[in-house]
């Protein structure tokens, strides 16, 4: 089996991106060391502060960003990176190509549950000063790459750069990722869908339509029977969608009219995204292409319809 350099230099990557890619992937194999301890590592449990979105910090958010900003400092071909988990960006190397961007645990509500969590990245070209928030602010067709690592049963990579979607398993006695799934298609065409229920109520009339429509099975206009799932941890929604295709569905609601969605753009939106259309699915926010948003802000909001490319074509004509 290929390691995840093997791969990359076959692909004609450059070797300062090879670099930067390795710096994310020995953060993400600590990370996957502490979680397996649990309780033995002592990360479990709240760290007793709030992070830039107001959320309560899990220890292993603060371990996680920590371990991600250390190793990417370290690298030379960083100029800097943002992450969820931060105020503001951290300017890394000044000659550095490359700027990072990070969840550094998503779905860590998950954790003292023992429910999968994972890691986000997005890596953009470098433009201005790495210190400053506007160098960052780039929509996500300007992505060089992304991926995430998804901490389950085994520890699996999904990374694109620009040439298809290929996953990795970490081979936990070589500590290396190994190539397992190549040039991964999502079928355009589900019967699966995720969302969060409980809000229902809250979502406006066209996505509470669309949702409605799937319930209703064979005899509604949709003509076919959904199963629903939510594990509440992006990272293992979109997972199920590029292992198996499906709908993963985070929409605008009522309760913060003014915010266009709970997820994370920058962090979230464009990453998953990059991937997802690079496993031939598709990616809006119900107005139009999530990757061609211009963000405003480091940490803007957005809403998220994504995953099997007709069912995401369905849910957008509900809305327009």
């Amino acid at each position: 089996m290929k390691t995840v350099r093997q791969c990359l230099h076959a692909e004609g990557t450059p070797q300062s991106l090879v670099e930067t890619l390795d710096a994310i992937l020995l953060a993400c194999k600590e990370i996957a060391s502490q979680l397996h301890q649990g309780a033995l590592a002592g990360i479990l449990g709240c760290a007793g502060q709030e992070n830039v979105q107001g959320e309560t910090q899990k220890k292993l958010d603060v371990v996680s960003n920590d371990l991600l900003k250390s190793y990417l400092k370290n690298c030379s071909f960083v100029a800097g990176m943002a992450s969820e988990e931060e105020d503001d960006p951290v300017e890394a190397n000044k000659e550095g190509e490359y700027l990072v961007l990070f969840d550094p645990l998503d779905g860590s509500s998950n954790i003292d549950v023992n429910v999968t969590v994972g890691t986000i990245f997005s890596i953009l070209p470098a433009k201005g000063d790495a210190s400053k928030v506007e160098s960052y602010l780039q929509p996500g067709n300007q992505q060089i790459a992304a991926g995430y690592v998804v901490y389950g049963p085994s520890t699996l990579l999904v990374l694109s750069t620009g040439k298809g979607v290929n996953v990795y398993t970490l081979h936990t006695g070589a500590l290396d990722f190994l190539l397992t799934r190549e040039q991964v298609k999502i079928p355009a065409v589900t019967k699966e869908f995720a969302i969060n229920m409980s809000n229902q109520r809250f979502w406006e009339p066209a996505m509470q339509n669309y949702v409605a429509d799937m319930l209703k099975g064979e005899e509604g206009p949709l003509e076919k029977r959904y199963n629903m799932r939510w594990v509440a941890s992006m990272v293992a929604e979109v997972h199920r969608i590029i292992t198996r295709g499906g709908i993963f569905m985070y929409p605008w609601d009522s309760r913060e009219p003014l915010k266009p969605g709970k997820l994370r753009l920058m962090y979230e939106g464009n990453p998953m995204s990059f991937l997802v259309e690079q496993a031939g699915g598709a990616a809006s926010n119900t107005k139009m292409d999530i990757m061609d948003v211009q963000p405003g802000s480091i940490h803007e909001r957005v809403s998220v319809v994504l995953g099997s490319k007709t069912e995401v074509e369905i849910a957008v004509k509900y809305h327009n």
